[in-house]
């Protein structure tokens, strides 16, 4: 339902309670052709993410899509390609925004990512693991910004929960 303004005019750009307004942040996500997905359940025993101050720490987040692992295996040689890692990193880094919006309610309220740490199952031959978490750090660019320019570490791990390929946690200040 559309609300008039003061000369009765229609103004599309108020929603009611029913459809509200999505974040800027979740817009930016809709252009990029993302969604945000409801928040993963954890899968041992901690929160998806915790407020301390005017930050927010996330756990690692896994490349889940619609509540499964799509891809499972090691990167490099002959498991998971490089690119195919990359693009999982940034659905990790979407399933983080979901656990930050689980604590602060819009992601509009952030300010800066400060951090991201990448870990990539990897083959002990691959060593392009800065690569595979640029997948997270480029999402996280285009969705914020500048704002989303952050520090960073990308590890190289033998295995990783569930055989996921990538998991990725983030540190975001939010006012």
């Amino acid at each position: 339902m559309q609300q008039n303004d003061s000369v009765g005019n229609q103004n599309p750009r108020q929603h009611t309670e029913d459809a509200p307004a999505p974040s800027a942040v979740e817009a930016r996500l809709q252009e990029l052709g993302l969604t945000l997905p409801a928040v993963a359940a954890p899968v041992a025993a901690y929160v998806p993410a915790v407020v301390s101050g005017d930050h927010v720490y996330t756990s690692g987040q896994l490349p889940f899509i619609d509540g499964k692992l799509t891809v499972k295996g090691k990167v490099g040689s002959a498991g998971v390609s490089a690119e195919d890692a990359k693009a999982l990193a940034a659905v990790c880094a979407v399933n983080a925004l979901a656990a930050v919006k689980s604590v602060i309610g819009d992601l509009d309220r952030i300010t800066r990512i400060v951090k991201v740490v990448g870990f990539v199952s990897s083959d002990p031959s691959f060593t392009g693991q800065p690569g595979v978490v640029n997948g997270a750090s480029e999402l996280l660019g285009q969705v914020f910004g500048d704002a989303g320019i952050h520090a960073r570490s990308a590890v190289g791990v033998a295995a990783l929960p569930l055989d996921s390929p990538v998991e990725v946690e983030l540190i975001a200040q939010f006012q």
